[in-house]
């Protein structure tokens, strides 16, 4: 494996760490992806692009929601530009309700990492 193939393999799996630790709540785990000054523009921030972590928070202090859930990245992209990486994908989210139903969602999303330090975190992150 190339070393640009073993940089987008590992890209691959942050984001996949990330969409687990978003689904279940784990907010050490999130926190330590991402790099303090995370930019973002998603539904919940109302167009507006909301800087820093709080908002975030927010949400995972509120925990995991009941039943089962599933992430899946479908049909990713990953361009690599030196110290930054832009990693395009469909995320499909299957759930289950109280009674069992099983529902499925999906948004598109661009997260942005860059490596500092030698470690890739997670600045930037656009969901629609």
């Amino acid at each position: 494996m190339s070393s640009e193939e073993s940089t987008v393999q590992e890209l691959l799996s942050l984001t996949q760490r990330l969409l687990d630790s978003i689904a279940s709540a784990d907010w050490e785990t999130y926190r330590s992806l991402c790099d303090p000054s995370l930019s973002a523009f998603e539904p919940e921030s109302q167009g507006h692009l909301v800087e820093g972590m709080e908002f975030h928070h927010f949400f995972f202090k509120l925990g995991a929601s009941a039943g089962a859930r599933n992430t899946t990245m479908v049909a990713p992209r990953v361009r690599v530009m030196g110290d930054a990486a832009v990693v395009a994908y469909v995320r499909l989210t299957q759930r289950t309700d109280a009674e069992g139903k099983v529902t499925i969602s999906q948004c598109q999303e661009t997260r942005v990492w860059q490596c500092i330090d030698g470690r890739w975190q997670h600045v930037h992150f656009h969901r629609s």
